[in-house]
């Protein structure tokens, strides 16, 4: 069927494929000249050849990105709405549209694309990080390829990102035929997102300096670099991204511009970390209640809820209602299907009925905990509050009852991040768990309590053979030799979380094999690793990545129970 005629303005912005179907050498040569302005963004190129620049690769390779939305995760109501643009048109109506999606005119608005200049501390804090800026473009300076070299010897994780990162750039030189002046396609390895190119210093600048600055000093030459691309490339915005807070203090003494490497953080400042706890609005019951379904099933009452509430919920987050003069419900979100959920009650462990190991909640968040710490069905729980919130006696009093009496699992495996509060002692002396003794001594005060209340009536006998029977069943390693391991039906804790980085992170969860269910817990206030802080921990990075998923879980416990001169601490010191 022939094309109906269409305005020059718009068939302009069509595929020239699809214009001009019979003449395909035509067609050709409409498409080449596209990816020839994207090696004109040479450090030495003029300002009006670089606001070009950007252009031509995004444009040739948008029909392919446009199609790919990102698939939403364990949410059930965002898959309805995600379904209604996608059957409107079909496969040949929609290579036009992509085409036509990112217009020359769009993109000339924004401007031309930045130019960030890489300090040695993002690529040794993240190698991948060549790869985040999306369609802008990055300078490396020759000093920080002198550093990097210099950074690349040991069996730290700096040195291991170092190596990395060594091993990206020589993969990007390889592909890279041509001068290495007119810089090297980021998405040559496969990296998709990265539209933009890679620059090297290939020859001196002239960046003069206050004479306060001493020029030997790496920061300062880097600082100098940044000054002369600025006054080269204007008006295209140069931005230095450095890790060092003094480094970018002085860059923008000196009026550079300067940014933080923020892809690490999983949430940024104005955002809030998942509670995996919801309070139902105060009107539930009586604008829900007469379309509420109910049902029995075993110990458990099922509900299935309606209306604009459900968008807000997540599998395996906990509701609550507590009001006075109507019944309260306490329950746990099993099911989201359409525009309906399913909400499953509780078992109350603060009953001494369903005491764990002697041990009974005290509160509401612990009581949530428990339910996940004792369902079979969760493998992964995830545990954050402040000190005192009973966070490791709980994981240990739900270990060794699903160990000892259960039989669901074969032993517990304790682990934790060793990092000082203060000044470190030296080396440890005897075998692994003899040097990882004196970071456990959480472990020990409760298992001292929790073999305290099992034996408490056998005498000072039976409470040995309770205490030789319980340190049978716990094994404590170091996270030092982690790599490589698979654990088969253990039940791993990991505590202090909260210093782990997020790739320390996957290290440890990826060691489950079946059967295998893992504890994260830690206190998000108490960070003592360097360089990270509470939006780029990995307790953070792990519970903002499994929310949501129907085998995993997370409570942020925020009510102390140790002692009240441990909670009237936590608030005011």
């Amino acid at each position: 069927m022939p094309l109906p005629p269409a305005p020059r303005r718009r068939a302009d912005r069509l595929n020239p494929e699809t214009l001009l179907p019979q003449a395909p050498a035509a067609a050709r040569t409409i498409a080449r000249p596209e990816k020839i302005p994207a090696l004109q963004l040479a450090p030495n190129t003029a300002p009006a050849e670089q606001s070009a620049a950007p252009v031509a690769p995004l444009s040739s390779r948008a029909p392919e990105a446009a199609p790919m939305p990102p698939a939403p995760r364990a949410r059930a109501v965002r898959p309805g709405s995600r379904k209604e643009p996608m059957p409107q048109a079909p496969a040949a109506t929609k290579a036009p549209a992509a085409a036509s999606a990112p217009s020359p005119k769009k993109r000339r608005a924004t401007g031309p694309a930045k130019l960030f200049v890489l300090d040695t501390n993002v690529l040794l804090h993240d190698p991948s990080s060549l790869f985040r800026f999306e369609e802008h473009d990055i300078f490396l300076p020759m000093i920080v390829l002198e550093e990097l070299d210099a950074h690349k010897k040991g069996t730290t994780e700096v040195a291991r990102n170092g190596r990395q990162a060594s091993r990206t750039l020589d993969a990007l030189a390889a592909l890279h035929a041509g001068d290495m002046a007119l810089g090297l396609r980021l998405d040559a390895t496969g990296q998709r997102t990265a539209k933009g190119h890679l620059f090297f210093q290939t020859a001196p600048l002239d960046y003069p300096l206050p004479t306060s600055l001493p020029p030997g000093k790496a920061d300062n030459q880097i600082l100098g670099v940044v000054e002369a691309l600025r006054k080269l490339h204007a008006p295209r915005e140069v931005v230095l991204v450095s890790k060092d807070i003094n480094m970018r203090v002085k860059a923008r003494a000196l009026g550079l511009t300067a940014e933080d490497y923020q892809n690490d953080k999983v949430l940024e400042d104005g955002d809030l970390l998942y509670a995996g706890v919801l309070a139902l609005p105060p009107d539930f019951w009586s604008r829900a209640g007469k379309h509420i379904e109910s049902w029995q099933n075993g110990a458990h009452t099922y509900y299935r809820i309606g209306g604009p509430l459900v968008a807000q919920l997540l599998i395996n987050q906990f509701v609550y209602f507590e009001a006075p003069g109507e019944p309260s419900l306490f329950a746990r979100v099993v099911e989201i299907r359409d525009k309906s959920a399913v909400l499953q009650t509780l078992t109350d462990y603060g009953s001494p009925k369903n005491a764990v190991w002697g041990v009974t909640t005290r509160n509401r968040e612990q009581n949530f905990a428990m339910n996940l710490l004792m369902d079979p069905s969760i493998d992964f729980v995830t545990l954050a509050g402040t000190a005192g919130t009973g966070k490791t006696l709980m994981a240990l009093a739900a270990g060794l009852t699903q160990v000892l009496d259960e039989r669901r699992y074969t032993e517990i495996i304790m682990t934790r991040a060793t990092v000082s509060v203060g000044e470190d002692i030296g080396f440890l002396p005897g075998t692994e768990e003899e040097k990882m003794g004196p970071w456990m001594g959480a472990l020990d005060d409760n298992l001292e309590f929790l073999a305290k209340g099992d034996g408490g009536n056998a005498g000072e006998w039976g409470r040995a053979a309770t205490n030789e029977l319980i340190r049978s069943r716990i094994k404590i390693k170091s996270m030092n030799f982690m790599r490589g391991r698979t654990f088969l039906n253990k039940y791993v804790i990991i505590d202090e979380a909260q210093n782990l980085t997020p790739k320390q992170m996957k290290t440890l969860v990826t060691r489950a094999g079946p059967g295998t269910k893992i504890i994260c817990m830690g206190n998000l206030a108490q960070i003592d690793t360097p360089y990270l802080t509470e939006g780029s921990s990995g307790l953070t990075y792990a519970v903002d990545r499994f929310k949501g998923w129907p085998h995993s879980g997370h409570v942020t416990l925020a009510r102390g129970e140790r002692s009240r001169l441990a909670d009237f601490a936590s608030e005011v010191l």
